[in-house]
């Protein structure tokens, strides 16, 4: 099986004319297109909303991995480091 070739859309075309006529055409092109721009819309969203997801959640679990590596000052230790700030 192989792709159609231009004689072959030709058929299909003067087919689809006839069941539909030359008034209803345009009508069923328009609504093709509007179809397929919402189905684009769509996917776009959904991809950029995944984009955007995805930095998040990786700096969620990088904060998670830094707070269980990095230890709680005690508290003589951090009153000795705020007396070396002042």
């Amino acid at each position: 099986m192989g792709s159609l070739g231009p004689t072959e859309l030709i058929i299909i075309l003067a087919i689809i004319l006839l069941l539909f006529g030359s008034k209803k055409l345009p009508e069923l092109a328009r609504g093709l297109g509007r179809g397929i721009r919402e189905f684009k819309d769509a996917t776009n969203e959904i991809t950029d909303e995944i984009k955007n997801a995805e930095p998040t959640q990786e700096k969620r679990e990088l904060n998670r991995d830094d707070q269980t590596q990095q230890p709680e000052p005690d508290d003589e230790e951090s009153e000795e480091a705020q007396s070396a700030k002042e």
